[in-house]
């Protein structure tokens, strides 16, 4: 095929695919049933993690807890149970350890069997400014937020291949889409877990794989704890977000196969504007938004959520 002709395809397929996903945003689109899937989350202890178990447990799916909080995982295994869960299983992982994830995840595929859902979603949050953050939590930063996605996908994507069914999920952040103070390690880890799960996509499109499906989520801040002690300047446009919302949001669109995820909605046109916009101008509009001064008042806490 030419120039001519291979430009005019690329063209007629952006514009269908642009269409086609206005048309979703008034038709929404069909959800597959994980009744029955077996769906792993990494930082299920806590937070986010413990709301998007207790969803995957209520459509039926079993679910695969993994903190390095052990009562955090009792306390999410119970709440998931109450709710009528029949399948929970529960497992002692820090994932800051490559070899803790793949003894882990031997012992899953023995105990539970292949995790046909994979959601990447322990984390860690520093909040200094880079020359007062001690080496040692750069590296964990590094380990937890993006290094445990390489190890825990090579341990499960084999299988998804073979079968060619899956779905990788992994929870960035928006600043996984622009850097921000006090939060050099963060960003950047939440930037290389984004460029890795896009890459890992690409991958499975390259092989044919249509049957294994990729979901990268960028929320805003979440009122987990993570974040306690930051504020946004206009809450009514970027609010702090509770973790329930936030993991309906994320469930139905791994449901619905949705590839990128932004909340809230206007992460998209903050994310358009950052694009196309001069660099000075985009430094004017995070200055309009409180972006250099979200973290002042950072408490959180520093380990996995």
């Amino acid at each position: 095929m030419n120039f001519f002709l291979e430009t005019l395809q690329a063209i007629g397929f952006s514009a269908y695919y642009s269409l086609e996903s206005l048309l979703f945003l008034i038709v929404p689109r069909r959800k597959k049933n994980v009744s029955g899937e077996i769906v792993l989350i990494t930082g299920a202890g806590s937070g986010l993690g413990r709301f998007l178990s207790l969803k995957f447990a209520s459509l039926g799916a079993t679910v695969v807890l993994w903190d390095i909080n052990q009562e955090g995982l009792k306390e999410t295994s119970r709440l998931a149970r109450e709710n009528g869960a029949e399948r929970v299983h529960c497992y002692t992982c820090d994932c800051s350890k490559r070899q803790e994830i793949y003894r882990v995840a031997d012992q899953v595929k023995k105990e539970v069997g292949d995790v046909s859902i994979l959601v990447n979603n322990a984390g860690v949050v520093i909040g200094k400014r880079l020359t007062d953050i001690p080496d040692s939590l750069v590296e964990k930063t590094m380990e937890v937020n993006v290094m445990a996605h390489f190890w825990t996908c090579k341990a499960f994507l084999p299988a998804m291949i073979a079968r060619n069914h899956g779905h990788l999920v992994t929870i960035a952040s928006a600043a996984a889409l622009t850097g921000t103070s006090h939060l050099a390690d963060y960003c950047a880890s939440k930037f290389a877990a984004y460029g890795f799960a896009e890459s890992v996509n690409f991958e499975m499109k390259n092989l044919g794989k249509t049957g294994v499906k990729t979901t990268i989520v960028c929320p805003f801040m979440i009122n987990t704890g993570m974040f306690d002690g930051c504020k946004t300047k206009w809450p009514r446009l970027l609010p702090v977000m509770e973790p329930e919302y936030v993991a309906e949001k994320i469930v139905t669109a791994i449901r619905q196969n949705e590839e990128v995820v932004l909340i809230p909605r206007i992460i998209y046109l903050l994310f358009i504007l950052k694009v196309i916009l001069p660099v000075k101008a985009t430094h004017q509009l995070a200055h309009y938004f409180g972006h250099f001064h979200v973290m002042d008042g950072f408490v959180g806490r520093a380990k996995e959520d």
